[in-house]
């Protein structure tokens, strides 16, 4: 009995792709630690002025303490904002019941010691800052919280509460946290705008390019598949009768086959075919992509080099390189010899990933270079793993 198959290995995404996912964590991190520091910013400038004018510090722990623990229940509505594009509309608001009330107690305590109105509001204001609401709300809270905050702050001033304690710094501070919190949120949805646009364009990219492949098949499949059948519908007719006029029409099919045959090749040929040039630019682009330092060296007659010979060639190489070289340089060089072209592409290692690379990945591309007459010769000397091809002039005519 046979053995039971081993499951399939997790596909790892591309050098390219983990780069631009570190790009907008990284993006994320910065705008959590905007945010948090503006949070914890005012909370200090309102500690360290209750401790002014309250030397036991019996106020100020309070509103220092008290502030660490509503910035910290203010990361859970961060992280909720994040992936509110996922999420469904609307605000849960059973989920952040926790987060609300420590602003709301915070609010309360802090406001008390301090005896001002603007603070006794600001963490409940920045908490609602955050939350999830639909598109448009937002904008309109952090409107009407900044109106009521400005309010509040003449409330405070005109009812004298702390003559002790200089308010213009905290008040103007808190008075613009609502702004400068969606500011920094802003850059975060501009990011993530750009990227699934740019997700979504590669999708649709690739789903006209099946529409395109599928349309030219059937309609070169659909022509010799409706021709073949009438041929052999007519020879079925013809054969009792005319047996040779009979036989004329299944030559004629089979002629129609090889036809279908070779224009299936040609339309396959067709599609992956890039010009040479173009094709070294794309996996220059790529290698940079995945945090290489990339040199390419095309020549200005690159269009005639035989791009079927050497263009999955350079597809593979390439991403034997990104699979297993593990270093940081590479160098992509396409020259033009006596009677035909040459591709070598040289890469730092890093241990002994090279040699298993060479005994596997490289075996396509030597049956290719087989098919093409050509050359391949793998090379490690240093630090540095070495692929150079040579093909024909007429490598396309021997594939």
């Amino acid at each position: 009995m046979s053995s039971p198959a081993e499951p399939l290995a997790p596909v790892e995404p591309s050098p390219g792709a983990r780069q631009l996912s570190r790009g907008i964590t990284a993006t994320w991190w910065y705008t959590v630690t905007a945010v948090m520091a503006f949070e914890l910013a005012l909370v200090a400038s309102w500690a360290l002025l209750t401790l002014a004018s309250d030397l036991r510090g019996i106020g100020g722990l309070i509103v220092g303490v008290g502030g660490l623990l509503w910035c910290a229940s203010t990361i859970p509505l961060l992280f909720d904002y994040r992936h509110r594009l996922d999420a469904e509309p609307g605000v849960r608001w059973l989920r952040l019941v926790v987060p609300l009330l420590i602003a709301v107690a915070y609010g309360i305590a802090a406001g008390a010691v301090v005896g001002s109105w603007q603070l006794a509001l600001m963490p409940v204001v920045q908490s609602l800052v955050l939350l999830n609401w639909p598109r448009g709300v937002r904008y309109k809270v952090v409107i009407a919280a900044t109106i009521i905050l400005a309010c509040l702050a003449v409330v405070d001033s005109a009812l004298d509460v702390s003559d002790e304690i200089p308010l213009l710094v905290p008040v103007v501070y808190t008075l613009f946290l609502p702004a400068m919190t969606v500011s920094s949120l802003w850059w975060w949805d501009v990011l993530i705008t750009l990227d699934r646009a740019r997700a979504s364009e590669a999708r649709l990219a690739a789903t006209q390019e099946r529409l395109r492949v599928a349309t030219d098949v059937h309609d070169l499949q659909g022509h010799h598949l409706q021709v073949i059948a009438l041929q052999l519908e007519l020879a079925e007719r013809l054969l009792p009768t005319d047996p040779d006029a009979g036989m004329e029409q299944l030559r004629a099919a089979r002629i129609s086959v090889d036809e279908a045959r070779q224009g299936t090749r040609d339309l396959a040929l067709r599609f992956r075919s890039v010009p040479l040039g173009d094709e070294i630019a794309n996996a220059r682009d790529l290698l940079r992509a995945a945090g290489l330092e990339v040199e390419a060296v095309i020549p200005a007659d690159s269009g005639a080099a035989p791009a079927s010979a050497l263009g999955p060639v350079i597809r593979e190489t390439t991403t034997n390189v990104l699979r297993h070289g593990g270093g940081r340089r590479a160098r992509l060089v396409l020259t033009r010899t006596d009677d035909g072209w040459r591709y070598t592409i040289v890469n730092d290692v890093v241990g002994d990933v090279a040699q298993d690379a060479a005994g596997s990945g490289l075996d396509g591309v030597r049956r290719r270079i087989d098919e093409a007459h050509g050359a391949l010769e793998v090379n490690r000397h240093g630090g540095e793993f070495t692929v150079t091809v040579t093909v024909p002039a007429d490598a396309e005519e021997a594939r």
